[in-house]
């Protein structure tokens, strides 16, 4: 069964995998596996995100390839977007790693200090 398979049997529900096999040596491995959030999106998203992927990012590749307006492509790219929870790209450094920066001589005391009271 792919992930295609899965996501219309769930119809949308959520689902947790409780058994993996890994296909090369047989071992199998039980527990509760959240799946990907990308495999937990219908179908279609995921069809959608793959070509936005493929087109580079290019909504007017897009309007293209799907035959919709620019409006449209923007609107279900926030629909999905919502969907998603988001991985924090700058998280606030935390004291230790702050610490260790000044450390390694990447920062100054000074700021080290700023950046310790701005935490």
């Amino acid at each position: 069964m792919d992930w295609q398979e899965l996501t219309d049997l769930t119809r949308g529900q959520p689902f947790v995998v409780e058994r993996v096999r890994l296909a090369g040596s047989g071992v199998v491995v039980e527990g509760r596996f959240e799946p990907p959030q990308l495999a937990q999106l219908s179908v279609e998203d995921q069809v959608f995100v793959a070509a936005f992927v493929r087109a580079h990012g290019s909504i007017k590749e897009m309007e293209r390839i799907f035959g919709v307006s620019y409006p449209t492509v923007k609107s279900r790219l926030k629909r999905i977007a919502e969907q998603l929870d988001f991985v924090d790209v700058d998280p606030t450094p935390t004291g230790a790693d702050v610490v260790e920066r000044l450390r390694r001589g990447e920062i100054s005391v000074q700021e080290a200090l700023a950046e310790l009271e701005g935490s």
